[in-house]
């Protein structure tokens, strides 16, 4: 079974850090792009950060650029994504995604959706 699960998130007071991990089983994601999402409540999913297979290009969501960065740590943990500056808005559930290429998680069409991971950013 192909599986993305998402961990790493928690309470955190404003101004705090996370380290969100994504970890694969069932496949290899190595010639994935890699992505990550967030839906806060009564909010529609959105887009966070992209990192292609390769890691060499990354996105970001203009709301995040300058704070949070998304790198690939090995097949295992196809995705990280290190938040630092962190505002109550951040509060979400953030999702990890795999999709075809850089511009496909970007624009939403994703092959493979973690479960989400909560975070609570507290003012």
């Amino acid at each position: 079974q192909v599986q993305l699960v998402e961990s790493g998130g928690g309470l955190v007071p404003a101004g705090g850090s996370l380290r969100l991990s994504c970890a694969a089983s069932g496949r290899t994601f190595s010639t994935y792009a890699m992505g990550w999402f967030r839906q806060a409540p009564g909010k529609e999913r959105e887009f966070v950060a992209a990192i292609s297979w390769s890691g060499g290009n990354t996105y970001y969501a203009d709301s995040v650029k300058g704070r949070f960065t998304i790198s690939r740590d090995g097949a295992k943990n196809p995705a990280v994504l290190q938040m630092n500056s962190l505002k109550p808005e951040d509060t979400a559930v953030y999702y990890c995604a795999a999709g075809q290429n850089s511009r496909s998680i970007v624009t939403t069409r994703v092959d493979y959706w973690g479960q989400g991971t909560q975070v609570t950013v507290s003012s």
